[in-house]
């Protein structure tokens, strides 16, 4: 018997790939019904947004700040994963760049939807801001790194600033007009090199 096992702490056995998905497909839905209806709003709402029963929502996610960290946590995880994967199929650096920033508007207006909460004094919620941070700004600095060699944009960016400025412009979203998406693209579009 192994030092692990005999402690208690034999490997943890991943997770099949369809309770991946299920789990995935639970947290998007989750998301979804936290920007329109907050996240107070009732796990029956986000079971029939997932199509589960609640008690599948339980089973993952016995308490709701399990389900809110959960849905921070997933979707910081794709928009991490995000950025590679548009730096290798983008047509350059810059499009790859805008439309990273896309998605990051598109999460931080989920994240208004948890604001409340994650403001809270509850200490679950207090590494969320550091591992966002720790997960997203190196991803931002590459694809502004990429942008620079190419050509694309002038040097001196520093990611840090660039989300910062993303998150201020999402702030004042919720009133009716106000486009932040247009505007980040308006901050992106302003970082092109013009010669």
């Amino acid at each position: 018997m192994g030092d692990d096992d005999r402690h208690g702490r034999g490997s943890v056995k991943p997770k099949r790939a369809d309770a991946r998905r299920n789990e995935a497909a639970l947290l998007d839905a989750a998301a979804t019904v936290f920007v329109t209806s907050g996240v107070e709003a009732p796990i029956r709402d986000i079971a029939a947004e997932a199509g589960v029963g609640t008690a599948t929502i339980y089973r993952h996610f016995p308490t709701r700040a399990d389900l809110i960290i959960a849905v921070y946590r997933h979707q910081v995880e794709a928009l991490a994963e995000a950025g590679p994967e548009l730096l290798a199929n983008s047509a350059t650096p810059h499009v790859a760049l805008r439309d990273w920033m896309d998605r990051f508007v598109d999460f931080l207006v989920t994240k208004q939807g948890l604001a409340t909460v994650l403001q809270s004094e509850d200490p679950c919620f207090d590494p969320l801001h550091a591992y966002f941070l720790e997960r997203l700004e190196p991803v931002c600095a590459q694809l502004l790194a990429a942008a620079v060699d190419s050509g694309e944009i002038l040097p001196g960016q520093n990611a840090l600033e660039l989300m910062r400025g993303a998150g201020g412009l999402c702030a004042g979203g919720g009133r009716p007009g106000y486009d932040a998406r247009r505007l980040v693209g308006l901050l992106i579009a302003g970082l092109r090199r013009v010669d």
